[in-house]
């Protein structure tokens, strides 16, 4: 995540590349809304879609330095499709615009830090221009949805038997439940290694695989997950007693730290994806919104992108 903040991210299991051997891959989940869901209903516009997107995943949630909302789109314009996102890049928007996507709600913010113009001769620049060009709104849900009951963390924290789930960091003005990162408990203890072999399996496939700092024999019950990079939340990881911390983008420095601190105990470290982590989220995400939508009587498809915006190619490793 960004300005080395923590940053949580992903949701229900869907089908992925089948081994880390399978690096770049498309990512696939399944369509949470189905191709005749919009049939029988009319279709929301921008200004309907956004309004269900605070009640899930309200703004006020949103870490202070985060950029959240709507990016492009006029309110009143009509969303027939959604495509979810980890990341608003070229290739999405491509798979966007040749699905026919009226809106896409990606995790990561477009512009993230003050820009002075948008003009097409840069990436982004150009990204803004094909979406108002193609008709096609933009919206992000970061840390809100990060924070949010059933976001990032809740879903990975979920998806790896975790449970009696409460915040690393609560939200200022939250919920006792809300806020960045999730720390619970395994049904029973499990090694090292053994864990991080499941936290392997529930991921899709990248070039960068899962990296463990610890004892592969050493048992653990107590586990603190943020999805996206979440090396700020050491402190709080330590304050909460967790044996095991899974996050993402750990640098050298706040990792040997870490370690050197706890000596031969805990917490152990598991290093993930960033896109990863939070590429689960958006399967349930895209079902929330939908059912949400449904429920006001509006019909829409929604789909979640199959494009692996994880950026690496390749890794080497010893012995390859």
């Amino acid at each position: 995540m960004e300005q080395n903040q923590h940053d949580a991210g992903a949701a229900g299991s869907s089908e992925g590349p089948a081994s880390a051997g399978e690096q770049k891959d498309a990512v696939t989940g399944p369509d949470p809304t189905g191709p005749d869901s919009a049939a029988s209903a009319s279709a929301p516009t921008v200004a309907d879609v956004m309004a269900a997107v605070e009640e899930l995943w309200p703004q006020g949630l949103a870490e202070p330095w985060d950029a959240v909302g709507l990016v492009a789109g006029r309110p009143g314009t009509r969303v027939e499709k959604i495509l979810f996102a980890v990341d608003p890049t070229t290739a999405v928007l491509d798979e966007a615009f040749a699905w026919g996507a009226s809106m896409i709600l990606s995790h990561h913010p477009l512009l993230l830090k003050p820009v002075s113009g948008v003009a097409a001769s840069g990436f982004k620049g150009e990204v803004i221009h094909r979406l108002i060009e193609g008709g096609c709104a933009l919206a992000t849900v970061h840390t809100n949805g990060d924070s949010a009951v059933g976001g990032v963390s809740d879903v990975l924290a979920e998806a790896l038997g975790l449970h009696d789930l409460e915040p690393l960091m609560r939200a200022d003005g939250g919920s006792p439940a809300e806020g960045i990162g999730r720390v619970g408990e395994l049904g029973t203890p499990q090694a090292l290694g053994d864990f991080a072999e499941a936290v392997f399996s529930i991921l899709p496939a990248v070039a960068g695989g899962v990296r463990v700092a610890g004892d592969r024999k050493a048992l653990i019950r107590r586990v603190a997950v943020c999805g996206g990079a979440g090396d700020s939340l050491f402190d709080q990881v330590r304050s909460s007693g967790a044996d095991v911390f899974v996050t993402a983008d750990l640098r050298h420095h706040p990792a040997s730290e870490a370690r050197e601190a706890a000596g031969p105990g805990t917490p152990y470290l598991i290093d993930v994806s960033h896109f990863g982590s939070e590429w689960l989220w958006l399967t349930p995400a895209a079902a929330r919104l939908g059912a949400l939508l449904s429920d006001r009587g509006f019909g829409v498809d929604i789909r979640v992108s199959e494009v692996n915006t994880d950026p690496w190619d390749f890794v080497l490793t010893p012995g390859r």
